[in-house]
């Protein structure tokens, strides 16, 4: 460093030396870069680091279906300009992969206080939502306001009667940490039935199993498990868990009372 200042008065600390940058949870590290050039001529430039990868994800197959595009923003008018700018972005991108814009939208991202998101599984729909944004408009898949006081989470899990034959299936294809959690249920019943859960899930099975209670309530346990291993992989953590009839097991089993 230059001796003619006197870098010991102020605020100012030249970095000399490599020091470690620690990053904060869900906010990407900035940096502000400053020329003053001898002759005038001043310039000042932001950087932002590009989004962190996760190596478990890198290179895995894109999940088909309903895909939440997240936005925020500072105000509701920034919200709106987020949202159309995003929609011409996926106009002037015919074929654009929805999931890698979701991923895209959250990695890194700062979280404001004004939020949206708009869910969709075609791109139509993805700008039919996002341009109702823009017109500060309702529409289905569109739910938009504004952060407040942080809640709680429970997690209910319900009893018998809401199973449909091949209910597993999407997610068996679509999602990694969903089709290790059944597959650990499946090897768990395996000594005690004659069945097999995952035809059962993809409803490649019997439609008369799924009549039987001993085949129904089974695989409506492994599902609840399996989505609550969804959610926690993505960052969802309850802090209690409730459930009825046999969703009490997958309620405890869940929150580690009973092992699987």
């Amino acid at each position: 460093p230059t001796t003619q200042v006197d870098w010991s008065a102020g605020a100012v600390q030249l970095l000399t030396e490599a020091r470690e940058w620690p990053r904060e949870e869900r906010r990407p590290r900035r940096a502000g870069v400053s020329s003053f050039g001898a002759s005038g001529t001043n310039a000042h430039v932001i950087l932002e680091e590009a989004p962190a990868e996760d190596e478990d994800t890198v290179g895995a197959p894109s999940a088909r279906g309903v895909v939440p595009l997240v936005l925020s923003a500072r105000s509701a008018g920034s919200l709106a300009g987020q949202a159309g700018r995003l929609a011409s972005f996926v106009e002037r991108n015919d074929g654009v992969d929805l999931v890698d814009v979701a991923g895209a939208l959250v990695g890194g991202r700062a979280v404001l206080g004004e939020r949206a998101v708009v869910v969709a599984d075609t791109e139509g729909g993805a700008l039919t939502g996002l341009r109702a944004l823009v017109r500060g408009e309702g529409a289905p898949g569109v739910v938009s306001g504004s952060s407040g006081t942080l809640g709680r989470v429970v997690w209910v899990f319900p009893g018998q009667g809401s199973q449909w034959a091949g209910m597993g299936r999407e997610l068996l294809d679509a999602s990694p940490v969903f089709a290790e959690r059944i597959t650990e249920c499946a090897a768990a019943l395996e000594p005690f039935i004659d069945w097999s859960l995952i035809d059962v899930l993809r409803g490649d099975a019997d439609p008369g199993l799924m009549e039987r209670v001993d085949v129904l309530q089974p695989a409506s346990f492994a599902v609840m498990v399996g989505l609550a291993a969804v959610w926690s992989s993505v960052g969802v953590k309850p802090d209690a868990v409730l459930g009825h009839s046999q969703g009490e097991i997958a309620a405890a089993c869940v929150s580690g009372a009973l092992s699987l």
